[in-house]
């Protein structure tokens, strides 16, 4: 099958709000790896997949004993699993094909960010950062942690701390903030409240090499590009540092193991593991607001690593700030008044996805301009009219004009449908490998209401007890209440016999002792008789209804004999 066919005048980032997707409250967003699927946790403790190409709800996984609100959620590599993480301590990964729980594992503390092995199809590996704690390795298939190390003193002694990261006791916070895997996950990128950036092998959980950042900020966010050649960090001093990678994106584990081996002697092994860091990252640039001073929020790479862009952290402020990977700032984009609490950029789109605090997805895209040319070459636009002179052979049905040599085609020539074009962008997954990049949707049908009168009860419950007060009168008129019945067709029933009474009050009237003999009798009636009786029988059914204030002799009287003069006439 011959790949999209993409515009090449079309930007590579967004620029207004295209759509919004809505299921629930959700609170956490992530692409798959082709970008074919969007998933998203929910408040409820469940997680939606969405097709992003038609923007339809493919899959919900949901566990009715557990509703805790989800914090973040991971794909595999390939598509095959999603993990969850909870903010009741626990991890919980899905089968995305049949939907079934795979595992659920419980933590210590809770997680606000977990991620599978990228380098497995199936992984049972997983990094989860839980709060106020180091990070962990979890087995999800037994359910062992490992506890990543947090700093360098763990190990040998480094130099003391920044006085003002410390607590109000004066213990130092060694406690990291963000750790992620590298491309194919040999490495794991830790990133501390000291303000370094620890390089650990996730083999041997040991720490190879220590990249300090400027000013010694707390690192809020760690986060690699999809082609591992490029890491941001963003920091409590309102500044994200973007850093390149100079180590062999395939085999880093065994480069880093390399350079952390030479044999040079150092004061100290703090002095060593820079040195070794400086082989590693190289600070690329560094990206602000200079005037505001902003605070970033989930800062991340575009599909290429062209792009960066942070979400600002202001309450009640949606908006986007776009950088170059070089540094200048190319875009600003401003959406409602909901502040951001997640964003994803789309793998292989110019299409960011954001979500609000209000638990919607905003979808922000390119915006799409009319371009007859790119379909017809000769096409011409025109800033006003012109007057326009025909050939004189122009409108012609033989048009003296060259005829074209016709290409030759064999209309017999089968026409491959199936064969996919290979992305140049994800040419590193092998042929052989099953991903799942599409799912089939489910419908779900409307589910009834089982208990419809319970709404009749509670509407009549409010009437009977304020039916006196002015205030329930008007409730009434405006709708607001609904008749005492004991089933919704009683209720329609009064309000087509009695329409001008209905407007006001829905309840149903008791027959008296005289109204109810009268219509025993006219049952006894023959046909005939009852036909013509039928006449007034609108007019005599409302004279058998009991007045509202209890005053019912008299007129039960008159209903009585004006029954008897229909039915003799």
């Amino acid at each position: 099958m011959n790949a999209p066919i993409i515009d090449p005048y079309q930007g590579e980032f967004p620029e207004i709000i295209e759509e919004y997707l809505q299921h629930g409250t959700m609170k956490c967003i992530a692409f798959n790896r082709t970008g074919t699927l969007l998933a998203a946790g929910c408040s409820n403790g469940s997680c939606v997949i969405w097709d992003f190409e038609t923007k339809g709800l493919a899959r919900e996984f949901r566990d009715k004993d557990y509703t805790a609100p989800i914090t973040s959620v991971s794909w595999s590599k390939y598509g095959h699993r999603l993990l969850a993480s909870a903010t009741d301590k626990s991890l919980t990964l899905w089968d995305v094909s049949s939907g079934e729980k795979i595992s659920r594992i419980t933590l210590q503390k809770t997680p606000l960010y977990a991620s599978l092995q990228p380098a497995s199809p199936i992984p049972s590996i997983c990094l989860a950062c839980p709060l106020s704690s180091a990070p962990l390795l979890v087995d999800l298939d037994t359910g062992s942690t490992k506890v990543l190390p947090v700093s360098v003193s763990e190990n040998n002694n480094s130099p003391a701390p920044n006085s003002r990261n410390k607590f109000a006791d004066g213990t130092p916070p060694f406690t990291p903030t963000a750790a992620t895997f590298d491309k194919h996950g040999d490495l794991i990128y830790v990133g501390n409240s000291k303000g370094e950036i620890l390089i650990v092998d996730s083999k041997s959980i040991q720490i190879h090499a220590v990249i300090p950042i400027p000013g010694g900020a707390v690192i809020k966010d760690i986060v690699l590009s999809r082609d591992g050649q490029y890491l941001l960090t963003n920091s409590n001093d309102r500044v994200i540092r973007v850093y390149r990678n100079i180590v062999p994106v395939k085999g880093s584990g065994e480069e880093i193991r390399n350079i952390s081996n030479n044999s040079h002697d150092y004061e100290s092994h703090y002095d060593k593991l820079k040195v070794n860091g400086a082989s590693c990252l190289i600070l690329s640039c560094e990206l602000s607001d200079s005037i505001t001073k902003t605070q970033w929020r989930t800062p991340c790479f575009s599909g290429t690593g062209q792009w960066i862009v942070g979400a600002s952290a202001n309450k009640g402020e949606h908006r986007l700030q776009i950088w170059d990977q070089t540094g200048p700032l190319v875009k600003i984009l401003d959406g409602p008044k909901e502040a951001v609490i997640d964003l994803a950029w789309h793998p292989a789109e110019p299409t960011i996805a954001t979500v609000s605090v209000t638990g919607l997805v905003y979808i922000w895209a390119k915006e799409h301009v009319e371009n007859w040319s790119a379909f017809a070459p000769d096409f011409e636009e025109l800033e006003e009219n012109e007057e326009y002179v025909e050939r004189e052979d122009e409108f012609d049905l033989n048009p003296r004009e060259e005829e074209v040599e016709e290409v030759a085609i064999d209309e017999d020539d089968d026409i491959d449908i199936e064969t996919f074009e290979k992305n140049a962008m994800f040419s590193d997954v092998e042929d052989s490998v099953d991903e799942i990049v599409f799912l089939s949707a489910i419908p779900s049908p409307d589910v009834p209401d089982e208990h419809p009168e319970k709404y009749l009860g509670s509407s009549s419950k409010l009437d009977s007890n304020h039916s006196g007060s002015p205030s329930s009168m008007g409730a009434v008129q405006d709708g607001q209440a609904t008749a005492l019945a004991s089933s919704p067709m009683e209720v329609n029933n009064s309000a087509a016999e009695d329409p001008a009474e209905g407007s006001i009050s829905k309840q149903m009237r008791r027959l008296s002792m005289k109204g109810l003999a009268s219509l025993q009798s006219e049952e006894d009636k023959t046909p005939a008789t009852k036909n013509k009786s039928n006449v007034k029988s609108t007019k005599s059914s409302a004279k058998r209804m009991e007045p509202a204030n209890g005053n019912s002799s008299d007129f039960d009287d008159e209903a009585a004999e004006d029954d008897e003069v229909n039915i003799d006439t």
